[in-house]
């Protein structure tokens, strides 16, 4: 059994969207209304591309491109502003993605924080979130992110191995990551989150397990442990294909090896990645709520009610640079084009989805409420799980047992209703036969563009 068969952070997959017609923002802007919501802003760009990244991002563009990019950001959110300026809408946690976000220079990045705060209300115990990758953590862009308010960074890692980084054509080395984390420690924000990959080829238990126990020396608030996969359009994608070897049931031995150690030392996995050092009077992790997101840029998606938008999903340099070039001609940010509006079985999915894969579970009682019908009832496979000692039940809550988390990969996508598949499926065909008519269809290559 392969138990890395989707990483389900969301429901659906951008991949089931499509063209939506006869759509405004305007229309939809009261579930917007109040406090409590999330902003995303995505800057897709970086210096070079991971080889298992399938992000919408780019490499190789000049600081005047992402001028470019930001300008056509600041009037999506003039655009945005005034929409939701009837409704008082306000933000209480700005994330920022890519992409590598801290690729920007210093001035842009500022330049970032300054056109958000001048069009939209943060509250004021708002999160800011953001990544950065080794080389790209400076001192001079820290200190901005540190005047903005950041509250959580998070650094791409991987491995402190050289050979496993070469592996994942990571283009920094161990000791540039060192340098990296060392600095960001300097200037004491209040999370600092460190990103590893087991499942490398060449990897083993005690090498992940090294690159772990380094880490735990710069003392993170959070670690995320990633499972390695290759999908579709990424660039590692010729090597499986050319014989590199993916073995899943050892890296599930690292994966297991790697959260006893991290509960060991003191931190609590509240998800199948990620890991919180726990502190005296921390706050346990509760109810993710459905609270709606606005996204900013070209690549991010929102979360309106049960109405999900986004620009079309792109993997490839051509796909994604056919979008930056739609996002910069656009004229009227409010018209939505492109996403789905979510059934009530689909809202019910995605309930359990999003609950279920995280500490500490799906909450029986609120589903019932919020929904009319009991979650066991509505989803037999849950108590099948409970059998099979994957799920047991926690007071309210149905949560996932540790074997069970471990499995998270595996379990989250049986939820997948038949028609998000069936459109997942198509999407995913139809890249690749455009693939076959770009590169040619020769067993096992790919031309060279």
């Amino acid at each position: 059994m392969n138990p890395y068969i989707q990483y389900m952070y969301s429901y659906p997959h951008k991949t089931a969207y499509g063209p939506l017609f006869g759509v405004n923002l305007k229309d939809y802007r009261e579930r917007l209304g109040g406090p409590g919501h999330g902003l995303y802003l995505h800057l897709p760009f970086c210096q070079s591309k991971c080889g298992y990244c399938n992000l919408f991002s780019v490499t190789g563009q000049t600081e005047r491109a992402v001028d470019r990019y930001l300008d056509t950001v600041k009037g999506q959110m003039e655009q945005y502003r005034e929409i939701l300026s009837p409704v008082k809408t306000g933000f209480s946690s700005f994330t920022i993605g890519g992409g590598t976000p801290l690729l920007l220079t210093e001035k842009q990045l500022e330049k970032v924080f300054a056109m958000t705060e001048a069009s939209f209300p943060l509250e004021e115990n708002r999160e800011i979130v953001i990544e950065t990758a080794p080389n790209q953590t400076t001192r001079g862009k820290l200190a901005v992110l540190k005047a903005a308010g950041a509250t959580r960074v998070s650094m791409g890692i991987q491995s402190f191995r050289e050979e496993e980084l070469k592996v994942l054509r990571r283009n920094h080395s161990a000791d540039r990551a060192r340098e990296g984390v060392k600095l960001l420690k300097e200037f004491h924000f209040p999370c600092m989150n460190l990103d590893f990959i087991y499942g490398i080829p060449g990897q083993s238990v005690n090498s992940l397990l090294e690159s772990l126990k380094e880490a735990l020396e710069y003392d993170p608030e959070e670690i995320f442990l990633y499972p390695l996969y290759v999908k579709h359009g990424a660039g590692l994608e010729r090597d499986v294909r050319e014989g590199m070897v993916l073995e899943p049931e050892k890296a599930m031995a690292e994966y297991e090896a790697g959260a006893e150690y991290l509960d060991r030392m003191g931190y609590r996995q509240d998800s199948m990645r990620r890991f919180v050092r726990q502190r005296e009077g921390d706050r346990e992790f509760s109810d993710c709520g459905f609270s709606s997101s606005l996204a900013l840029g070209c690549g991010g998606r929102s979360y309106v009610g049960n109405l999900h938008f986004c620009t079309p999903y792109a993997i490839t340099r051509k796909d994604c640079l056919r979008e930056l070039e739609a996002f910069e001609n656009t004229v009227d940010f409010a018209r939505i084009t492109h996403g789905i509006f979510l059934s009530e079985d689909e809202e019910k999915r995605r309930y359990v989805i999003r609950h279920l894969l995280i500490h500490p579970g799906l909450p029986a009682g609120q589903y019932r409420q919020r929904f009319g019908t009991v979650a066991d009832e509505d989803y037999p496979v849950l108590t099948q799980w409970m059998e099979e000692g994957l799920l047991a039940c926690h007071g309210d809550y149905l949560r996932l047992t540790k074997k069970g988390m471990g499995l998270s990969d595996y379990l989250g996508p049986k939820l997948i209703s038949p028609y998000i598949s069936r459109r997942m499926e198509a999407w995913d065909e139809g890249h690749r036969q455009d693939d076959r008519q770009d590169h040619g269809s020769l067993p096992g290559k790919f031309k060279k563009l």
